[in-house]
């Protein structure tokens, strides 16, 4: 399994159309010169405390309290990732075992 991408910036941009997306880089003044020459607006990214994937950094700004548009598109983005990674995980049903009195002597013997 291949490990997840790490990210140094996240934050939320208006697109052109008026759609705000959340946005993940690893290099703030480059990543905020493409959104500007892409015509994104209200561009509000922020370096991360440590590196982090996309889920841990929602997460994070989940956790500041962003509010509005920018709110909605993070707690929309947290939801796809989430939802995508509990997809990855297996469910182990553990059962009981029982040990016969017939099998333990034929292992013995």
């Amino acid at each position: 399994m291949a490990t997840e991408k790490l990210f140094t910036v996240a934050g939320t941009a208006t697109n052109a159309d008026g759609t705000v997306k959340a946005r993940f880089a690893n290099d703030l003044v480059a990543r905020i010169k493409i959104l500007n020459k892409a015509g994104c607006t209200d561009i509000n990214l922020m370096e991360l405390p440590k590196a982090m994937t996309k889920l841990e950094a929602l997460q994070h700004l989940q956790s500041l309290g962003q509010t509005g548009d920018a709110g909605y598109a993070v707690a929309n983005k947290l939801a796809e990732k989430t939802k995508i990674a509990k997809k990855g995980e297996v469910k182990v049903k553990a059962t009981k075992a029982t040990a016969s009195a017939k099998s333990a002597d034929k292992v013995t013997a």
